[in-house]
C-alpha cells in the first residue's frame, strides 16, 4: 500500500480527472448558444442526430467529485501535523512497538495451544484408526469362521448324502 501522500497525490489527480470528464460531457451534450447578430447570413443552427439531450450527467459527476473532495479531507487530516514532533513521533513508536510485543506474545501462545491441540487430535485419529482396523479384522475373522463354519456343513450334507 502507498503512503498518505502518495495517496493524497492519487486523490487529487482523480478529482481532476472528475473535473475534466464533467467539463467534457457539458461540452459534448450542451446545445449551441445564439448570438444575436454574430450568426452568418442564411445559416441555420441544426442539431446532429445522435446529440440530442444526454442523460442527466450532474448528480454523478457531484457524487463522485464530493467523494474525492471528502477522501481528500480524509488524507490531509491524517498527515502528521506541525505539532508533531521527534519525541512524540518517538514516543508514539515505542508505544506501538511495546504492542506489537504484546500481540507477538499473544500470538505464541495462540500457537502453541494450536499445536497442543493437534497433537491431541492427531492422537484421536490414531485411536480410531486403531479401533476400526481392529473392528474390520473382527469382521473378517467372524466372516471367515462363517465361511468355514458353512463349508463344513456342506461337506457334512455331500458325505451324507452319498
Amino acid at each position: 500500500m502507498a503512503d498518505r501522500v502518495t495517496q493524497l497525490q492519487d486523490a487529487v489527480n482523480q478529482l481532476a480527472e472528475h473535473f475534466c470528464n464533467s467539463i467534457g460531457v457539458l461540452q459534448q451534450s450542451a446545445t449551441p448558444a445564439k448570438f444575436p447578430g454574430f450568426e452568418k447570413q442564411g445559416v441555420t443552427l441544426q442539431q446532429e442526430p445522435g446529440h440530442g439531450p444526454q442523460e442527466d450527467y450532474t448528480q454523478l459527476f457531484a457524487q463522485l467529485i464530493a467523494r474525492t473532495a471528502k477522501d481528500i479531507d480524509v488524507l490531509i487530516d491524517s498527515l502528521p501535523s506541525e505539532e508533531s514532533t521527534v519525541e512524540l513521533q518517538q514516543a508514539s513508536l515505542k508505544h506501538l512497538e511495546v504492542e506489537n510485543q504484546e500481540a507477538a506474545h499473544k500470538l505464541g501462545e495462540v500457537v502453541q495451544r494450536g499445536e497442543a491441540l493437534l497433537v491431541r487430535i492427531q492422537e484421536a485419529l490414531g485411536d480410531i484408526a486403531e479401533a476400526q482396523l481392529r473392528t474390520q479384522s473382527a469382521k473378517t475373522a467372524k466372516q471367515t469362521q462363517e465361511a468355514t463354519a458353512i463349508k463344513q456343513e456342506e461337506e457334512t450334507v455331500d458325505t451324507v448324502q452319498r
